[in-house]
């Protein structure tokens, strides 16, 4: 009988062995796949893209937004409209796409007649009645007639504008590249915004 309790307990050893590997295995399995599911959605928000938005907005310029973002995603990364936005021709719920530009326009308001052809007085834009010229809605023709200021120099002050937002002050127009204090002196008389 002693060779029948060694047999019987060797199998009892290897069916508890095969019975823990079995249970082992089937727990062992079910924890890697959680780890695998757990790292699919970390690569999704990593996707981004890039967008130009320009007009009303505080800082105009080239923002990164998630792949998913919307036209108001990319103006709050741009710090909000501006107060003179007109916000009914935009569609802020609008999807992007990558390497889009996104223009928020200005209301028309007393200043937008004279951004173009003055009605009635044949003035160029920008110039008002009492001959002093507003930096941030004066076309070329206009910005020309500053002391100082030639095409080269309007063109370069309408680029700074477009890129960098609106003038806060006459004094920000030295901050166009060829606009130092002396040039300002000359026209600062001339200029508002």
């Amino acid at each position: 009988m002693p060779m029948y309790r060694k047999s019987l307990m060797v199998l009892l050893l290897l069916l508890l062995a095969a019975a823990g590997g079995t249970l082992y295995g089937y727990y062992g399995e079910d924890r890697t796949v959680e780890l695998a599911a757990a790292e699919k959605p970390s690569e999704a928000p990593e996707e981004r893209i890039v967008v130009y938005v320009v007009g009303a907005v505080n800082r105009p310029g080239v923002v990164t937004v998630k792949a998913e973002a919307r036209v108001a995603d990319a103006v709050n990364a741009c710090g909000g409209v501006l107060p003179t936005a007109d916000m009914e021709h935009v569609n802020m719920a609008q999807s992007l796409k990558d390497g889009q530009q996104v223009r928020i326009p200005e209301k028309a308001g007393e200043e937008r007649p004279a951004q173009g052809k003055s009605a009635g007085s044949g003035k160029s834009g920008g110039k008002l009645p009492d001959g002093r010229i507003n930096i941030n809605t004066a076309d070329e023709k206009a910005l020309d007639e500053l002391p100082g200021v030639g095409p080269a120099m309007a063109k370069r002050i309408i680029e700074y504008r477009e890129t960098q937002g609106r003038f806060q002050s006459p004094e920000d127009l030295k901050k166009v590249r060829g606009i130092g204090e002396a040039k300002f002196e000359k026209m600062k008389d001339r200029v508002t915004i």
